[in-house]
């Protein structure tokens, strides 16, 4: 019972993640269908430090009302995994 509801706030944020993440792999494979690599690798290397940053910010900023104690930083990597898609979409 305990992992179940350290979980549940998890369970929204990969619900959104899904039809992100379909889209974003969607617009890589045209990307490379176009031959567009350079494009794409400075892409994602500012989608990674973007991601980076947001990471680090809500590691250290902690606004994660309601969120059961130790389990803050998996929530903060997983908004990370989410704005480094939205950076790359």
């Amino acid at each position: 019972v305990a992992t179940k509801n350290a979980l549940l706030p998890l369970l929204t944020v990969v619900v959104f993640a899904q039809p992100l993440n379909a889209f974003v792999f969607a617009a890589d494979g045209i990307l490379q269908g176009a031959s567009q690599f350079t494009f794409q690798a400075k892409a994602m290397l500012l989608s990674v430090w973007a991601a980076v940053a947001s990471f680090i910010g809500l590691e250290y900023l902690g606004m994660d009302k309601g969120v059961q104690p130790g389990t803050e930083t998996l929530l903060h990597v997983w908004y990370a995994l989410i704005f480094l898609q939205l950076m790359r979409g």
